[in-house]
């Protein structure tokens, strides 16, 4: 299964994320995370030692002049664009039990799109990554989902973006569907976090009444902690484990 997780910055995206990941993992699964938010550290929320030292995959110069034959940074001229991808999921994954992590890095946007060599590389890594790879995929995009292109969108088993009672959350996650319908992603799903009570669930159903809910994680201090302490919640004695727990038997998995 090919998970995408997406929402505004700073509704518990990368928290969601983590805990899915670790509950994956403690049910026997192989893992591959992405971390395709450059203003996110899946790393350090799944718990990777030194997840500081990491180096995104669009700031390794060599290796993309390497696989595209052209300098990263460079905009037109000539580079590959089927450059060889399916070594580096293995060979530059940081490990932790079942799970497997890659940092991506942010692609340059401004009109269209870039059509640029670090983009070249990363776009034709998620191709791989979604079309051809065996584990449970579970990437944690950026709200734009900028990685994702129509040559993948359609092996995206779940889209689950994250949302918050406010509305800027609500507005983001519309924009969210849009995008994402217009690649081809229909299984868009909304998990509510953040929650204090029957008044945030009824309010985000209201606002978001076109959606699919499932699951509502309750507010909670000790995971916000851990975010601004660099700990990973799955260290946190939370509620919103059990209940993702409970989420990840729901959804249909292969052994």
């Amino acid at each position: 299964m090919k998970i995408a997780v997406s929402g505004k910055g700073g509704v518990g995206k990368t928290t969601f994320a983590a805990l899915l990941i670790h509950s994956l993992n403690e049910e026997g699964k192989l893992v591959l995370a992405i971390d395709a938010d450059p203003d996110a550290n899946l790393a350090a929320a799944i718990g990777i030692a030194d997840s500081d030292k990491i180096v995104a995959i669009s700031r390794m110069k060599e290796l993309i002049y390497e696989r595209t034959g052209a300098k990263s940074g460079g905009i037109g001229g000539f580079f590959k664009l089927n450059p060889k991808v399916d070594d580096l999921p293995d060979t530059l994954s940081f490990k932790l039990d079942n799970i497997k992590l890659i940092k991506m890095g942010g692609i340059k946007k401004g009109g269209s799109g870039c059509i640029c060599p670090e983009s070249t590389l990363l776009k034709a890594l998620i191709t791989h990554i979604v079309l051809q790879r065996n584990e449970v995929v579970v990437m944690d995009m950026e709200a734009g989902i900028e990685h994702l292109g129509r040559a993948t969108a359609k092996a995206v088993d779940k889209l689950i973006v994250v949302v918050e009672p406010g509305r800027r959350s609500i507005d983001t996650a519309k924009r969210i569907k849009q995008l994402a319908l217009e690649i081809g992603i229909s299984n868009i799903q909304i998990v509510g976090n953040k929650i204090r009570s029957k008044k945030d669930e009824e309010f985000l159903k209201k606002h978001l009444s076109d959606f699919e809910f499932i699951a509502f994680l309750p507010y909670d201090n000790a995971l916000i902690e851990a975010d601004l302490n660099g700990i990973s919640p799955f260290n946190i004695d939370s509620p919103a484990k059990a209940i993702i727990k409970k989420l990840v038997t729901t959804l249909n998995l292969k052994p």
